[in-house]
C-alpha cells in the first residue's frame, strides 16, 4: 500500500518534484495499513481545512471575531499536518530529508508566529531560545542542502535541485535574525509584535499553499494546472503578507498621533 506525501512547500520549483510514497508491505498486520491510511486522511484533510481558514483569515479584518477563529483553525489544522509531514519523511521509501526540514520550518513559523499574537507584552523567554535554535537548524540545512546538491552526480539532494532550498536559507535567515533582535533588546514593540505575527503565519501559509496547488497536480483538472491559478494562488499568501505588513505600521502612527492630537487639545 502506498501513501503519498505531499511536499512541504518546495515544490513551488517547477523542477523540484518531492512527491514520495511511505511503503507499507501487503503482508504487514492490518493496524499498519489502517494507521498509514489515517495519517494520509489526517496530513490532507488538515492541509485542505488549514488552507480554506487560512485564507479567511488573511483577508478579513484583523482583531474580529472571524479572524480569531479561522486563526485557531488555521493553528490547528495545519499543525496537525505539518507535525505528520514532518515525522513521516525520514520514513518514505526514498530520501525525504528536505522535506523534514521543510516540515520544521512551516511548524515553526506556525507556532512562533501564533505566539507573538497571543504575548501582548512580549518579552523575551525561552520560546525565543527554542526559536533561535529552530531557525538556525532550517538556514544550515539550506546551506547544506543546496552545497551537497552542487557536488552531487545528479544535481540533486533526494531529487530537489540546489534552487529549492532558497526558502530555507530566505525563511530561516529572516527568522534567526528576529529571534536574534528579541534576545539582545528584550522586548517587542506592539507593532514589531504584529508584524513578526503577520510575515511568519503568511509564510507559513505560503508553504502549505505551495504545496498544494504546485506540489499535488494531480488532484487539480488539466486546465487549472495549465493556467495561472496554481501560481496565483500559491503566490496570494505573500501578497496578503506585504499588504498587512505595510497596513500595520501606518495605522499605529495614525493612532499614537491621535492621541497626541487629543492631549494637546485636553491641555490648551
Amino acid at each position: 500500500m502506498k501513501v503519498r506525501l505531499s511536499s512541504i512547500g518546495l515544490c513551488l520549483v517547477a523542477t523540484a518534484s518531492w512527491g514520495e510514497t511511505l511503503q507499507v508491505p501487503d503482508e504487514a498486520p492490518a493496524w499498519m495499513h489502517l494507521g498509514a491510511v489515517l495519517l494520509l486522511v489526517l496530513h490532507i484533510g488538515g492541509g485542505v481545512v488549514g488552507i480554506t481558514s487560512g485564507a479567511i483569515a488573511s483577508t478579513v479584518k484583523k482583531g474580529q471575531k472571524i479572524h480569531r477563529s479561522s486563526g485557531r483553525v488555521f493553528f490547528a489544522a495545519m499543525g496537525i499536518s505539518y507535525v505528520i509531514a514532518a515525522a513521516v519523511a525520514p520514513f518514505v521509501a526514498h530520501g525525504q530529508r528536505p522535506n523534514f526540514v521543510a516540515g520544521i520550518l512551516a511548524l515553526y513559523l506556525l507556532v512562533s508566529g501564533v505566539s507573538a499574537a497571543r504575548r501582548r507584552n512580549f518579552t523575551t523567554s525561552y520560546k525565543e531560545v527554542a526559536g533561535l535554535i529552530a531557525a538556525l537548524f532550517v538556514t544550515g540545512m539550506g546551506a547544506w542542502f543546496a552545497y551537497h546538491a552542487t557536488q552531487d552526480p545528479s544535481g540533486t539532494v533526494d531529487g530537489s535541485p540546489p534552487q529549492a532550498f532558497a526558502i530555507f536559507l530566505l525563511a530561516g535567515t529572516a527568522a534567526l535574525i528576529g529571534e536574534i533582535r528579541v534576545l539582545v533588546i528584550g522586548k517587542l514593540s506592539n507593532v514589531a509584535r504584529q508584524r513578526r505575527h503577520l510575515w511568519r503565519l503568511c509564510a507559513s501559509f505560503f508553504i502549505a499553499a505551495g504545496s498544494l496547488f504546485f506540489g499535488q497536480p494531480q488532484v487539480f483538472p488539466a486546465w487549472f494546472n495549465d493556467s495561472l491559478l496554481p501560481s496565483l494562488l500559491s503566490f496570494a499568501p505573500l501578497a496578503v503578507m506585504l499588504y498587512w505588513l505595510y497596513a500595520v505600521g501606518p495605522r499605529e502612527v495614525r493612532a499614537k498621533t491621535s492621541v497626541k492630537a487629543a492631549h494637546e487639545r485636553t491641555t490648551m
